[in-house]
């Protein structure tokens, strides 16, 4: 029997070589690399480089290891963002890379669609002994397909066509989750979209009269709200919890954000104790940072309403579902979160941070809370006492809500090298979501600049020059 034939085999370039079939990636890279900007502003969505050059946050980073970048001076940056949460053990772990070299090598026959391969069963069998409640894991590729799946799932299992979410939330931006999300912002433009209702987070009451009108299929909601950082009350869960299964309807968890340790948990519904939701939804952290991968998590009569017969075999499913290269980082994420105690550092990280953020709002008349769990924390300013930072707090909130958080974020960059995101539009808020690998050391660093910070921003220093060119931008946009 003849082998398969490869250019390697008719005298080609050796395929480890750069350069072996016409492609040389470190060549490319070295050749238009510096075209980054203008190539998106071209190709791509032409705001995100207009947005960056205008707040000065167009940087060129050359490198990425755990919780810092480096750019081409050698500069070292700290990243109190993780790319949106996406990047839970930080960038490039040595355990994630290699088990993608050690899969990419394996040269698995993947995604054949018909057979079974082991990674996926082995990743779903992981994920579940962390919500025993849980039977059965679907696998796609980013937090919003998961939300979709969830949402697919409850409507099949219950038969009823409304799904109940909460005010300010976020669920994702494909056509069904953006249906779900609380920000109007996000929505304008869409529709029509599903006929789903919101409830305020944790109004039981406004969630009875909703369940009342029967036609109710699930309530979905963030333990931790990403926007604004706002926990759902005690005992919220646990009682929305109980009304949605005495009317036959579902809970669905969506840990997209919160999951897989931030917040000092596994997930961020067991801080609450007797809560087992119906749905769970996981996405982000579980890539490693590196191959897009998200997971449905269900009760086992859920699956079996869905794929109800072999008829209905591949009523849903991804095209690149349970790809091997997205599993073997899931596995490596979840056996390098067990050696290193990740969730408990996390917890513990987490604690320092905001017990140390929280000891200054007594220090500054602009910040007014410091909250969250673990290390999703969030900062928010509010109206001072004195008369001087009264009147250039006004000016801000009069041109633009949210303009004094932005002129906090801009100078932590700036000036100290560490970069954070607004947490939502219109908002006075900063979310901190960094990778878990966090150190002492990036707490101290990062409590240092932001001291820095509110020193200037209650002096006379260059905040507020900054903050009066953002005011005119604000104007001018309107």
């Amino acid at each position: 029997m003849s082998s398969p034939s490869t250019p390697a085999a008719a005298g080609a370039a050796h395929p480890g070589e750069p350069g072996a079939w016409g492609f040389d990636l470190g060549r490319l890279l070295a050749e238009r690399g510096a075209e980054r900007y203008e190539l998106h502003a071209r190709h791509l969505n032409h705001q995100l480089p207009r947005m960056l050059h205008t707040i000065g946050f167009d940087k060129v980073y050359e490198r990425a290891e755990g919780a810092h970048f480096w750019d081409a001076e050698g500069n070292d940056y700290l990243d109190m963002l993780a790319g949106f949460g996406v990047m839970g053990l930080g960038r490039h772990h040595p355990v994630v890379r290699q088990a993608l070299h050690d899969v990419l090598d394996a040269s698995l026959a993947d995604l054949t669609r018909f057979d079974c391969q082991p990674l996926p069963g082995l990743l779903a069998e992981q994920l579940l002994t962390h919500s025993p409640h849980l039977d059965r894991v679907f696998f796609g590729n980013s937090g919003t397909e998961a939300v979709e799946t969830a949402l697919k799932f409850a409507r099949r299992a219950t038969g009823r066509p409304r799904i109940l979410y909460c005010e300010h939330s976020f669920h994702g931006l494909t056509a069904g989750s953006l249906s779900v999300n609380g920000e109007s912002g996000f929505r304008d433009g869409f529709a029509p979209l599903l006929p789903d209702t919101a409830v305020p987070l944790g109004d039981l009451d406004a969630l009875e009269r909703e369940l009342a009108r029967g036609d109710v299929a699930a309530l979905i909601v963030e333990p931790i709200q990403g926007k604004g950082v706002h926990a759902a009350p005690p005992g919220y869960l646990k009682a929305a919890q109980e009304m949605l299964h005495r009317r036959r309807a579902l809970l669905i968890a969506d840990e997209v954000q919160t999951g897989l340790g931030r917040t000092g948990d596994f997930y961020a519904y067991q801080h609450e104790p007797g809560v087992e939701p119906d749905l769970v939804c996981v996405a982000k952290s579980l890539s490693g940072g590196y191959v897009p991968v998200s997971a449905t998590l269900g009760k086992d009569w859920i699956f079996k309403k869905v794929y109800a017969s072999m008829d209905r075999v591949l009523v849903h499913s991804a095209s690149f579902g349970a790809n091997a290269q997205a599993m073997a980082a899931g596995l490596a994420v979840l056996a390098v979160m067990e050696d290193e105690h990740t969730v408990a550092h996390a917890r513990a990280t987490g604690d320092l941070l905001r017990t140390r953020l929280a000891a200054l709002v007594d220090r500054y008349e602009l910040l007014s809370d410091v909250r969250g769990r673990g290390l999703m924390v969030g900062i928010e300013f509010g109206r001072p006492k004195s008369l001087k930072l009264r009147s250039r707090w006004a000016m801000l909130q009069a041109a633009r809500k949210g303009l004094f958080a932005q002129m906090v974020v801009v100078p932590l960059l700036q000036k100290h090298r560490i970069l954070t995101q607004v947490s939502g539009d219109h908002l006075e808020v900063i979310k901190l979501i960094p990778p878990l690998v966090l150190t002492e050391q990036d707490v101290d660093r990062f409590v240092a600049a932001f001291t820095a910070v509110m020193d200037d921003a209650h002096g006379s220093g260059l905040m507020w020059d900054f903050g009066r060119t953002l005011v005119t931008q604000a104007i001018a946009h309107r």
